[in-house]
């Protein structure tokens, strides 16, 4: 930064964010490191709000232009503004690998209306550059937490699907559901983890499910709860604009997505922007299955069921151009297309017809 003409802006930014954290309790555990990758962190957000465009060099601008497209603060924390954005990488490339790399929360915001669910912004092992995640793939999340039944910290891992594109540029999105004392590492990142706390991250190529561009022409889509990760991941590759290399096939998709009311349906404000953005192409089914009676929801009520899959997903019949997608809780797996872990399609997609290569369980 001191060769980029930098060095004024940088220790101001240092000074404000060493006033921050002398006057706020959460940033004192940090370790002088992690204070240090914090400090890039923001400087990185915010250095070029902070100086006049005609200070900045040439080589200035070249820096921060051939290291990004995106800031944190492009990318908006607001869900219904953010759009979907196609920008595929092949395997092999995330920044995180199979060892597990430690990078801060950098923001936090609630969204939807039920008051439990959560935008996390997370930072990047290399700040100027994207995650570079394959599309369709997902994260195991580590953190050391306090099992209250053995009084001792124990390691909890649970996989995340980023709901961000790889268009952004050093950090990375998470929407994550507040499941209280049931959840445990949910819980420890949506209430209790400090802005700049840290989280141990990384990615190994077996959580690669299905990878995009996808050759389908009909998908269709199955999830529940915070199931619906993955498919906003594929939502991107399929509805954003792409090159020619990059475009799926796709030219209609459907998504039913269990929630129990209203409150609870994670992503919903995004979701219904995409379907009026992209009518035609990308329909989204809301399915509540405990939604009062008296309320003004006018949409599917009740479980996905035999019925709705019939009336809303691309039949089994049309073989190769059809996939169906499901992430849900494992009663959803057993009902719908059987475990998981399982490749074999059972339960009512199996009864419909529906094949092992038509069928992705996430």
């Amino acid at each position: 930064l001191t060769h980029l003409g930098l060095f004024g802006t940088c220790s101001f930014i240092c000074v404000d964010h060493d006033d921050r954290a002398a006057s706020r309790p959460q940033y004192w555990h940090l370790q002088p490191h992690n204070r240090i990758q914090m400090i890039i962190q923001f400087a990185q957000r915010r250095i070029l709000s902070t100086i006049p465009s005609p200070s900045l060099s040439n080589v200035t601008k070249s820096f921060f232009s051939s290291t990004s497209t995106m800031t944190h603060s492009d990318y908006p924390m607001i869900l219904s503004e953010r759009p979907a954005i196609c920008n595929l990488v092949p395997p092999g490339q995330c920044q995180f690998n199979p060892t597990f790399q430690s990078v801060p929360l950098l923001d936090r915001t609630p969204c939807g209306t039920g008051g439990t669910s959560y935008l996390l912004r997370f930072g990047l092992p290399d700040v100027t550059k994207p995650m570079d995640l394959t599309t369709c793939a997902c994260l195991l999340a580590s953190a050391e937490l306090m099992d209250n039944e053995k009084k001792e910290l124990v390691d909890v891992i649970r996989p995340y699907t980023p709901i961000s594109a790889n268009d952004q540029v050093g950090c990375f999105d998470l929407l994550i559901k507040d499941y209280g004392e049931n959840g445990y590492l949910s819980k420890y990142m949506c209430e209790d983890l400090p802005i700049g706390g840290m989280v141990n991250f990384k990615h190994i190529d077996f959580n690669i499910k299905i990878p995009a561009p996808f050759t389908h022409k009909k998908i269709g889509m199955i999830a529940g709860g915070t199931g619906i990760t993955p498919m906003i991941q594929a939502l991107h590759a399929i509805l954003g604009e792409a090159p020619e290399n990059q475009k799926s096939a796709t030219d209609e998709v459907t998504l039913l997505y269990g929630s129990r009311n209203k409150d609870d349906i994670l992503g919903g404000e995004m979701l219904e922007k995409w379907n009026d953005l992209h009518n035609g192409k990308f329909k989204n089914v809301n399915v509540l299955s405990n939604e009062p009676a008296d309320s003004d929801y006018t949409g599917e009520r009740g479980f996905i069921d035999r019925e709705k899959i019939v009336k809303y997903l691309p039949p089994a019949s049309l073989g190769d151009d059809v996939v169906i997608l499901v992430c849900g809780p494992p009663i959803m797996y057993e009902l719908l297309c059987g475990p998981r872990n399982e490749a074999e399609v059972t339960g009512i997609l199996g009864e419909l017809g529906y094949s092992s290569k038509q069928v992705f369980k996430f």
